[in-house]
């Protein structure tokens, strides 16, 4: 403690270079923790004790292609299976294509026994089955666009020619999807292909099946895949989290991107932290040597100037990286990223991360002119300055 006085003075002797480094520092680091939050949103996607005992069976080629609707009486007797739901991505336009939202046509049969994690009132939940227009929404969705029980929502087909026409019969909570997606009628979706495509069209996008416990789901997924292996439309069927992560990985390389894009930035972080302790250092040069006559040791030397760069650092990445947090906990994501992050937490692994970081910056930067502040013989840096 007693050289934290030291350590102090020597940061504060020049306040604006000291204000620009922690600025920047925190600038880059609140950038880093932004970039390992949508890593970890990608590759962490939300499991409730539910999701663990979903499955989700599409066209093994590719999810753009369509399944029979005779699949799912095949499925459902399958040992394992407790119950089995169609659904169809609709992708419509709600207003404005910026409004962008899950939306998907969905047999009810059994879809309250697939999604046993939403929570609907048990009237809205009747009043949904029986209406064929009828629609249920998230609530973080409902809260988005302001809806209530009863309202209207009409949607654009987009990949569809079909306007569907919509009431909104319920508002759930809970679910793997934290409330944020709309699923109406699937017989409703299919009369309106119907009309496009003709009388004899029946088909779904992908099947959700629920395993009886989740120990049975890889036997299950095998199962499926091997009793539609040489038909004409065979299968992949996965669990739902996998399910989720191989949707993601159709972006890309997304995590080799944003870990490339964060080296970038650590690497710029170094330069301009090493820039100022080699300023700084150089300026003390004859301080060195009157503390190195006083009877400083080497260590002591090193240890003062590396705790100096390490506190500068440190105490800009604790700011860039609360700042994030704070910052993104107040921000409604599902609305500013268009319905792409329906949550955006920046975990206590994260901030762990970005302080790590910022102490290794500090070391790293200072390193090298520490070592040669420290080595240096005290006459060689009275005479230098003098």
């Amino acid at each position: 403690m007693k050289y934290v006085s030291l350590l102090l003075t020597n940061l504060l002797r020049n306040r604006r270079r000291t204000f620009l480094t922690v600025t920047s520092i925190a600038v880059s680091l609140f950038l880093v923790a932004t970039l390992l939050t949508v890593l970890s949103e990608f590759e962490n996607p939300l499991q409730t004790p539910e999701s663990a005992m979903r499955l989700i069976c599409r066209h093994r080629v590719s999810l753009a292609n369509i399944l029979p609707t005779s699949y799912r009486a095949r499925i459902r007797k399958i040992d394992g299976v407790q119950a089995v739901v169609g659904s169809m991505w609709f992708g419509g336009v709600y207003k404005d294509p910026k409004n962008f939202f899950a939306q998907f046509a969905v047999d009810t049969d059994e879809f309250f026994d697939v999604y046993a994690d939403i929570k609907l009132p048990e009237d809205q939940k009747q009043a949904f089955l029986r209406d064929r227009t009828g629609a249920i929404a998230g609530e973080n969705l409902a809260q988005r666009f302001g809806w209530k029980v009863g309202d209207r929502i009409n949607f654009q087909g987009a990949l569809f020619d079909f306007d569907p026409e919509l009431t909104l019969r319920g508002i759930y909570s809970g679910g793997s999807d934290e409330a944020t997606t709309l699923y109406f009628h699937w017989e409703y979706f299919n009369e309106g292909m119907k009309k496009v495509f003709g009388p004899t069209v029946d088909f779904t996008g992908f099947y959700t099946i629920r395993a009886t416990s989740a120990e049975q789901v890889p036997a299950i997924a095998e199962k499926v895949d091997e009793a539609f292996r040489n038909s004409s439309s065979p299968t992949k069927t996965e669990s739902e989290r996998a399910f989720v992560l191989g949707f993601i990985a159709m972006m890309g390389n997304v995590r080799f991107l944003i870990t490339t894009i964060c080296s970038v930035v650590i690497f710029t972080i170094v330069l301009v932290a090493a820039n100022t302790m080699a300023m700084s250092i150089r300026e003390r040069v004859r301080e060195i040597g009157v503390l190195k006559a006083l009877g400083y040791r080497r260590r002591q030397i090193l240890s003062l100037l590396l705790g100096e760069s390490t506190l500068l650092a440190l105490g800009g990445a604790a700011l860039g990286a609360l700042g994030a947090k704070f910052l993104y906990a107040g921000v409604p994501m599902a609305v500013v990223t268009g319905g792409l992050f329906q949550r955006f937490r920046v975990t206590p692994a994260i901030l762990a991360t970005c302080l790590v970081i910022g102490i290794g910056v500090g070391i790293v930067s200072a390193g090298i002119p520490a070592w040669q502040a420290s080595r240096r013989r005290v006459v060689d840096a009275l005479r230098e300055v003098a």
